[in-house]
């Protein structure tokens, strides 16, 4: 048993101040006041604020790795722990539209991934089912219609959760249907649909919409188009790239002000120059460089970001200005409920995994817990390298 004790905590709806959480092993055994905190190890933490863990569903890379180059549990495993010094727990490597040999790897690697490390909670195809008018930084040459093999292949990954992002004016609604009735979580994302497409693919079984506003139709006054469906489809869930490049805050704003907010998830979409990485990549022979904090190929498309989820937080809060436990959710609860790991992850409560992350006054990460075992954050690395 660890008592952690000296920081507010935020259990995933509520801030608790003079408050103790009591870890046993893996999992959360209770949350009491400081004054009846058990006889055992107490650790005090010292300030700052206990939260869950963050949960990313969208990570391309990060580290100087990149999934679709490196689809092997071993290179998922370089992701997840490049991105748990920024706090993150858990997340979906996520990979680009590539060959089905490539895919087939990434599924094989991910449901081996998911014995070595808890971060790794399923996988995020992105593609290749997609609008080759929407493409963004996919590769045309291997976007492709889905076939009857693809269903029955992404059915059956076996793998922990498994996210797909089609297009809906590509993809019919019985197959969005069948794979939903799978598990497969269906998000809808790189296509210039109509409201009224996306709106009967919401109505088949899509669960979410990737990355809103980018690589997706926008409204006009008389087609609301895959933006409008995201923000009017009350129940559908939403992925936020809030990294000041690819959304403009105002319509982060928007969004957030025409929608529930335990719709909306924070992602990074993030390729290796993130957390730690170099500034420069190669994906599928295409050169990427960070310019300012910004990734783009050479002819000029985005390709991803260098966002972790503790900066996506800060400028949630910061420049957004969401309320912080609003910007919390969406980091931690939103994605596990979306993930439908919402009993075991993205609250402190009794039962609950033990995965947190501490941060300071500022929002940076000090420490990150996984399943109850402690990891330093950005900001320890900070002071070590500091004292040295």
């Amino acid at each position: 048993m660890i008592v952690l004790s000296g920081a507010r905590i935020f259990d995933g709806e509520h801030f608790l101040d003079d408050h103790a959480v009591v870890v046993e092993g893996a999992r959360i055994a209770a949350i009491v006041p400081y004054s009846d905190r058990p006889d055992g190890a107490v650790r005090d933490l010292g300030g700052g604020l206990l939260a869950p863990g963050y949960i990313d569903v969208q990570v391309n890379g990060g580290g100087g790795v990149l999934f679709n180059e490196d689809p092997t549990p071993e290179g998922i495993a370089r992701i997840a722990a490049a991105h748990r010094n920024h706090g993150t727990i858990g997340l979906l490597p996520t990979l680009v539209t590539d060959a089905p040999q490539v895919t087939a790897a990434a599924i094989a690697a991910t449901r081996e991934a998911r014995r070595l490390t808890p971060a790794a909670l399923g996988i995020h195809l992105e593609g290749p089912f997609l609008d080759p008018h929407r493409k963004g930084a996919h590769e045309l040459s291997y976007i492709r219609e889905l076939e009857r093999d693809d269903v029955t292949t992404i059915a059956k990954a076996n793998c922990g959760a498994v996210m797909l992002t089609l297009a809906p004016n590509r993809v019919g609604t019985e197959s969005i249907a069948e794979l939903a009735r799978h598990g497969v979580l269906v998000s809808l994302g790189h296509s210039g649909a109509s409201y009224d497409e996306a709106r009967r693919a919401v109505e088949a079984g899509a669960r979410a919409f990737t990355h809103l506003f980018n690589a997706m139709s926008a409204p006009t006054g008389r087609e609301p188009g895959m933006v409008g469906a995201a923000l009017d489809l009350d129940e559908a869930f939403v992925g936020l790239i809030a990294d000041g490049h690819h959304v403009h805050e105002a319509n982060l704003r928007i969004a957030l002000a025409a929608k529930r907010r335990d719709r909306f998830m924070l992602i990074t979409d993030a390729m290796p120059p993130a957390a730690g990485g170099p500034d420069h990549f190669d994906l599928q022979g295409r050169r990427v460089t960070c310019t300012d904090g910004c990734l783009r190929l050479d002819d000029g498309t985005l390709a991803g970001s260098v966002l972790t989820m503790d900066e996506a937080v800060r400028y949630a809060v910061n420049v957004v200005r969401l309320p912080l436990a609003d910007a919390l959710a969406m980091a931690s609860r939103v994605p596990a409920t979306f993930l439908r790991h919402d009993t075991e992850l993205g609250r402190i409560a009794p039962g609950y995994l033990a995965s947190l992350v501490h941060l300071d006054d500022e929002l940076r990460v000090l420490e990150t817990w996984i399943e109850g075992r402690p990891f330093p954050g950005v900001s320890k690395h900070d002071a070590v390298a500091d004292n040295t």
